[in-house]
């Protein structure tokens, strides 16, 4: 089991969140600004099986694309977001959980 943290424009994080759920994803979502992208962003931590993560990744990019091209607008950043992937055994301490 890993954990997918990803950090997400919030332009793209309802899509992502609408799209992901309707298949059938889980995912916490946290509301985050600051230093990291020095705008509003959108965190999600997704539980998945390690055979899951390219599916994840691909429903992932594809939630942004079809909002660019919903909205008509390209990324002028290199990325749409960032992630993270942590197995789930290390993610204790990330989480503030103590074992």
């Amino acid at each position: 089991m890993k954990l997918l943290v990803c950090i997400i424009d919030n332009v793209y994080a309802d899509e992502v969140e609408v799209q992901l759920k309707k298949q059938g994803y889980r995912m916490t979502e946290l509301a985050s600004s600051g230093g990291f992208w020095r705008k509003g962003n959108t965190t999600f931590l997704f539980g998945v099986n390690e055979e899951d993560i390219p599916q994840l990744q691909e429903a992932l990019k594809k939630a942004c694309l079809d909002i660019e091209q919903r909205k008509r607008k390209v990324s002028k950043q290199a990325h749409r977001y960032t992630s993270f992937l942590v197995d789930v055994k290390d993610a204790a301490p990330f989480l503030g959980l103590t074992t």
